[in-house]
């Protein structure tokens, strides 16, 4: 059965219909629980895609067989956590999740497409300039040397999530921009025989620019996430410099604490 997108009407099929929820009546477990574990679960593997239209409180009451209250805890639950939003005559939609990522040495690209992101990329800048001196700095070259300055778009679903800005020695590896929206920058150095073995990394907030809003699809004044890195291969030559932002509305770092023996 198809999805219902976009400005279905309220009554209209759900994308819920073809999902076959089950709740157990007779668990200790509230409905609204269940509900709302089901629901959630269904958009992390997919079965919800950003977009589709779930229909309003009292369709949803009648599709399900359960009050009116309990549907409207369930889905209010979700609405907290940035999954779902209730829109005006239209219905409750899903809406994209917030993208979390791992505190390591690892691509943005390979860690959206490893869990089911599915990453696009558009190049926005692609040359060479003279490197400014926090940049030369960085990489360890001579200021106003030769280096390749990069930017790019990445989305995911359709929806920008990243600006990333990075810079790299002139003669590291050919970045074709075709191959740079087709896949990851770290993808391609290894592809050539680059091994990264460290960084050092900064993570910051702070407001989007009116030009960063607008490339984001964000409000100017937006909390964004920064994030600059040093990335170093195996003979510890400093292979990239990155300035990246990210809408913290759909995008978050995830890393675990140790207690220091």
């Amino acid at each position: 059965m198809a999805r219902t997108r976009g400005a279905a009407r309220a009554g209209s099929v759900s994308a819920l219909d073809p999902l076959g929820f089950a709740l157990d009546r007779g668990s200790p477990v509230p409905l609204y629980h269940q509900l709302a574990q089901q629901l959630e679960a269904a958009i992390a593997d997919g079965s919800l895609a950003p977009g589709d239209l779930l229909g309003n409180e009292v369709d949803l009451s009648v599709r399900l067989g359960l009050s009116r209250p309990t549907v409207r805890q369930a889905i209010q639950s979700l609405v907290d956590k940035g999954l779902l939003v209730r829109r005006r005559g239209v219905g409750t939609q899903v809406v994209h999740s917030q993208v979390k990522r791992p505190l390591e040495l690892s691509s943005l690209y390979d860690d959206l497409e490893a869990a089911g992101q599915g990453p696009t990329t558009r190049v926005v800048r692609n040359e060479r300039v003279p490197a400014p001196a926090d940049v030369a700095a960085a990489l360890g070259v001579a200021e106003g040397a030769e280096v390749t300055v990069l930017e790019r778009l990445r989305s995911t679903h359709g929806q920008p999530v990243a600006i990333l800005c990075n810079y790299l020695p002139a003669d590291l590896l050919d970045l074709d921009t075709a191959r740079l929206e087709a896949t990851g920058l770290y993808r391609m150095m290894r592809a050539v025989g680059i091994t990264l073995h460290s960084a050092h990394q900064t993570v910051g907030a702070r407001r989007a620019t009116a030009g960063e809003g607008t490339r984001l699809d964000e409000q100017e004044g937006a909390a964004l996430l920064t994030m600059q890195r040093t990335a170093y291969d195996d003979t510890g030559r400093a292979v990239e410099y990155g300035t990246h932002i990210y809408r913290a509305s759909r995008y978050a770092f995830d890393f675990q604490l140790m207690v220091r023996s």
